[in-house]
């Protein structure tokens, strides 16, 4: 894929799980369509990844933690399309608390055994978001007005939403 996600293959992709618990493996496509693609495809492909990493906006699945990182290589790359969708994505990734949520509202504090994992996959979603502060404070200060405020609104976020605490 280039010196641009190159990373990207070392991630096993076909062994995880996306937000909708479809296999993971056409995630790797759509990274690279945001990469290299025009503005139009780069946004159809966020949509999509959207969709696949972030389902609704607020149920995170397996794939998104290892995907996190490479969300925010792109938009911290110069020539990459959609930096502000990509920061919005980012922040409904820090944002969601579903699997958390669940977990806290079973009786007696007992986590339904067929959810184990999922507050785990939403714990470490979040802290890959966080793991890439330095290059959202980057971006806000940008000379495009728009990803500024994108990175400045997903800083603000991250400022009002910590990390969740370890187990």
């Amino acid at each position: 894929m280039g010196s641009l996600l190159r990373s990207v293959s070392g991630v096993r992709w076909a062994e995880l799980r996306d937000a909708t618990g479809s296999p993971a493996g056409g995630i790797p496509p759509l990274l690279s369509r945001i990469a290299y693609g025009d503005a139009g495809a780069a946004r159809i492909a966020i949509d999509e990844l959207g969709d696949a990493i972030c389902a609704l906006g607020f149920i995170v699945g397996e794939a998104t933690a290892p995907t996190v990182p490479f969300l925010v290589e792109l938009a911290g790359t110069p020539h990459v399309a959609c930096k502000a969708e990509l920061l919005g994505l980012l922040g409904s990734i820090c944002r969601t608390d579903q699997w958390h949520s669940a977990a806290a509202a079973t009786r007696d504090g007992r986590r339904d055994t067929s959810y184990r994992q999922q507050p785990g996959w939403e714990s470490a979603a979040r802290a890959a978001v966080y793991a890439g502060r330095s290059v959202i404070e980057g971006v806000a200060s940008s000379a495009r007005p728009e990803e500024a405020a994108a990175a400045t609104e997903l800083l603000q976020v991250m400022a009002h939403i910590p990390p969740f605490p370890g187990p």
